[in-house]
């Protein structure tokens, strides 16, 4: 019976988040409570998504991925250990595993970008007064030849003007695509210099590009300083799994995990090991740049 009302739990823990992301469901049931925030919601997750490269997926094939690992996970766990409650636990962890990885990328490919706009955004002030280059053009020809991570959003703006001619839905698509701050700044700024005109753009664009300047490095210097803590943080993670591991492979350890007492110990273990990774990720945790125009 405790099988089943687990396995029921379960599954009804899964529809609720699965609900909540996918449909704003509030509550148990079907409703309609909560659109008035699913958009806000929504637009967050499927940024996150193209922040990390995953631009292509949508955000249920994405939950539909974490559900299954937490379900292999869970299997193989309770193979191993012979116990529910430790397996759930690890079924949760297997779960977060493809958010961290993706979150990983996602930073990574975000610091890149961070290094690269400045320059992007000079050679955009240069091409557009001193070459004479249409503000379209220059657009194009910055984003095309800069950063890899960046060229498959300017490859989709660029397809976009090339059958529209329309530099609004240009804008939309590049913005929507690179999902950054910086990006939607330079582009509402580039945007209304296209529809307004004026020989102001170089000054802002200079502007820009020294704010965005100083940013970039004053993070390079805060993440310098805390390198010797992410390490102890991730070493801190390696050695209670390890001593637990070898635990397991002595006399009767593994036996002694399927026990009630082996079982609760083992959670409380886990869950003690997990926060404090989340509360030191916390407070180590820089702020990061909201969009406003997007």
């Amino acid at each position: 019976m405790t099988p089943l009302l687990l396995a029921v739990a379960a599954a009804a823990g899964v529809h609720l988040v699965y609900t909540a992301v996918a449909f704003g469901w509030r509550g148990i049931g079907p409703s309609t409570s909560g659109a008035a925030d699913r958009p806000t919601l929504r637009r967050r997750l499927e940024d996150w998504l193209v922040q990390a490269g995953l631009e292509d997926v949508r955000l249920s094939e994405f939950v539909s991925v974490v559900a299954v690992l937490a379900v292999v996970a869970f299997v193989v766990a309770y193979a191993y250990f012979g116990g529910y409650v430790i397996a759930t636990v690890i079924a949760l962890f297997a779960a977060t595993s493809p958010v961290a990885a993706y979150r990983n990328r996602r930073r990574a490919r975000r610091e890149a970008a961070a290094e690269s706009w400045p320059m992007l955004i000079e050679e955009l002030r240069v091409r557009t007064t001193s070459l004479g280059r249409s503000i379209p053009q220059a657009l194009f020809e910055v984003g095309l030849n800069g950063p890899e991570e960046l060229r498959p959003a300017f490859a989709a703006a660029h397809r976009e003007w090339m059958l529209s001619t329309d530099f609004t839905r240009t804008i939309d698509v590049l913005k929507s695509r690179l999902a950054d701050p910086t990006a939607d700044a330079v582009c509402e700024t580039l945007l209304v210099a296209h529809e307004v005109g004026g020989s102001d753009v170089a000054n802002r664009l200079s502007a820009l590009a020294e704010d965005r300047m100083s940013d970039t490095q004053d993070r390079k210097d805060a993440r310098s300083r805390q390198a010797g803590v992410r390490f102890a943080r991730r070493f801190v993670l390696i050695v209670p799994a390890g001593m637990a591991l070898a635990g397991s492979s002595i006399g009767e350890g593994r036996a002694a995990f399927g026990t009630g007492l082996g079982q609760a110990a083992a959670v409380a273990a886990v869950g003690l090991v997990a926060l404090c990774w989340m509360w030191a990720g916390r407070i180590m945790r820089l702020p990061e740049a909201e969009r406003v125009f997007g």
